[in-house]
């Protein structure tokens, strides 16, 4: 059969490039591509006069979380919502500890006006809970998102139209007198609407789109235009919030336009400096970090990361990197993966394997050194807890490779070390003691390892605990046919050692009466075996007692049986042989009948 030619591989390199840049050292040998660069501008900086605060500050407490999961998350799904996975959203965002959530554009579907009226007459809202409402600055559409909110006890009215320059030019052909024109006029009727709307008890909120590409003494403008429309103080502050409608920059360049916008905002103390970042560079949750440092009050956000294009900023994320810090995130994550089942059910999206916090391998070790790592980690910090008479849930957390205990959100250590072709004896050795309570001596983990890498290249697949221990008892405790087999013993320990009387069958039948003495009974069975022509010199036996496993799904075992490990020199080389009994000394006897067992495989 002839071979099918592979296709010519594309050209991603332009052959006219230079070798490289003006300013490239010597060692950087990349070439000019063929990609059309020339064709984008980076956003013009906005200039911080006299210097920049936001470097130097460090983020000590929460800011106010806005989750727009049911309004700007449920608007990028292929599927949008219908009413009972809105409701299952809003009820775990009531749950987690969030304060501020808008919940829909009820101008914009029935499914969205018909969730806010149920939510609305069921009594559904926490008193303590703001529900916030979008409404572009469009008459008719105002006065639909009111209608929607009757009846609430407290809401928050989200007024939002596009300011850029692009979007004023090419959108709406509108002039910036028209934008401002715009925007007072909607302002002034969501006044309006909410003088008449009875007991609800309003707030409003403004948001200049695309404030991130627009020119900033005008958004400045119109910001404190709305706010001063609204009578913004106080004790009724007015939410202004800023968003990177598409993200177009580096992100200490919208750190730096927030700080210009807080410290040039009349009202500033009426005002909730809000931002709204994207992820179109995949930097939104730098952005929202340092825009928080620059004086933002409050982020607008998404749990996961879900929304238009490359999504929203993750408040999952933010949250938890706080909490990484010893900083009180004031959301509840303690169990991440129901709330990830409940966030993929309702948005009908997973939620990737690699997400940070939330991910299914995001506490996960395959590789050797890593595990290593993280198992020695772990038994230091188990050791310091033990020494300061406390639980190790109380113990500062410094484990490497780990930035949080999996434990605090909810998760167990099973899935931190997980073993494939990668993975080195410290990762093994970790697997077996988390799960089955043994702690290998170092040369015996590593003979084992070399073992299991090669079950794991012959798989081809990742090995669970279960399949490591399958790998360890054949080896070492179960041989299909065994060369020797204990059938009884006695011992007596005098001061001089111990005398010992074995009964033992060799294969083939033949059954030996022996007896014979030694420092302890692991010695004294290889110097009897090596009197009657099987020889053998006892060089280390350790013990212990077998402890629970680290993770709930541990096979039961009793708590006083003992592990042995004894290393044997036999035939030119030293051997591990391995043993589980309710008895020290049963154990102990066992491990040298395993040696044999091993060597006459």
């Amino acid at each position: 059969m002839s071979e099918t030619p592979l296709p010519p591989l594309p050209r991603l390199v332009s052959p006219s490039g230079p070798a490289s840049g003006p300013d490239q050292p010597w060692w950087n040998t990349q070439r000019g591509s063929a990609m059309p660069f020339h064709r984008y501008r980076r956003t013009p900086a906005v200039q911080v006069p006299d210097r920049r605060d936001w470097p130097g500050r460090t983020m000590d407490r929460a800011p106010l979380w806005a989750s727009v999961d049911l309004r700007d998350g449920n608007q990028s799904l292929a599927n949008p919502m219908d009413i009972r996975r809105k409701t299952m959203l809003f009820d775990l965002l009531v749950r987690m500890g969030f304060k501020d959530i808008e919940v829909g554009y009820p101008s914009a579907s029935e499914a969205d006006f018909s969730f806010l009226r149920e939510l609305i007459t069921g009594d559904r809202i926490p008193d303590d809970v703001t529900i916030n409402v979008f409404t572009p600055a469009r008459p008719e559409l105002i006065d639909r998102t009111f209608e929607a909110i009757e009846g609430a006890d407290q809401a928050m009215v989200h007024l939002c139209h596009a300011t850029a320059c692009l979007w004023r030019e090419v959108v709406f052909q509108m002039t910036t007198t028209d934008i401002e024109r715009m925007a007072v006029t909607a302002a002034e009727r969501v006044l309006r609407r909410a003088d008449a709307a009875g007991r609800t008890r309003l707030r409003f909120e403004y948001s200049p789109e695309t404030f991130n590409i627009t020119e900033p003494e005008y958004v400045l403008g119109l910001s404190n235009t709305v706010a001063a429309l609204w009578d913004a103080s106080p004790d009724r502050p007015v939410t202004l919030n800023l968003p990177t409608t598409v993200e177009t920059d580096h992100p200490h360049v919208f750190a730096d336009q927030i700080e210009w916008m807080h410290r040039n905002l009349e009202r500033r103390e009426s005002i909730i400096l809000s931002v709204h970042p994207h992820n179109d560079r995949g930097t939104a949750v730098a952005s929202a970090e340092l825009a928080v440092l620059a004086g933002a009050d409050r982020i607008e956000g998404t749990l996961f990361g879900n929304g238009e294009r490359t999504g929203n900023v993750c408040l999952a994320t933010l949250a938890l990197n706080l909490f990484s810090q010893g900083v009180d995130p004031q959301l509840d994550f303690s169990d991440i993966d129901g709330i990830r089942r409940t966030v993929e059910a309702a948005n009908e999206m997973p939620v990737p394997a690699r997400h940070p916090y939330a991910g299914d391998l995001v506490y996960t070790a395959f590789s050797g050194t890593h595990q290593d790592a993280i198992s020695k980690g772990l038994r230091a910090m188990a050791r310091r807890a033990e020494e300061a008479g406390e639980p190790e849930s109380r113990t500062a957390w410094q484990v490497p490779y780990l930035p949080i205990d999996p434990k605090d959100v909810g998760r167990d250590y099973e899935e931190v070390v997980r073993v494939n072709s990668q993975s080195g004896r410290g990762g093994i050795a970790h697997v077996l003691r988390g799960s089955y309570g043994l702690d290998l001596p170092r040369e015996l983990s590593r003979e084992l390892a070399e073992r299991v890498q090669r079950a794991a290249d012959r798989d081809g697949t990742e090995l669970n605990s279960r399949r490591i221990w399958e790998i360890f008892s054949t080896e070492y405790l179960e041989p299909a046919d065994p060369y020797l087999t204990l059938k009884d013993y006695e011992v007596s320990h005098g001061p001089a050692g111990t005398d010992l009387r074995v009964l033992i069958t060799v294969r083939g039948g033949t059954e030996l009466d022996l007896s014979g003495s030694g420092a302890d009974p692991a010695a004294a069975l290889a110097r009897t075996l090596t009197a009657v022509g099987i020889p053998a010199e006892l060089l280390a036996l350790n013990q212990h007692p077998l402890t629970g496993g680290e993770h709930p799904r541990a096979p039961a075992r009793p708590a006083s049986r003992t592990a042995a490990y004894a290393q044997l020199a036999a035939g030119g080389r030293t051997w591990w042989g391995v043993a589980l009994a309710d008895r020290p000394d049963d154990a102990a006897l066992q491990a040298v009948v395993s040696v044999f067992n091993r060597v006459h495989a």
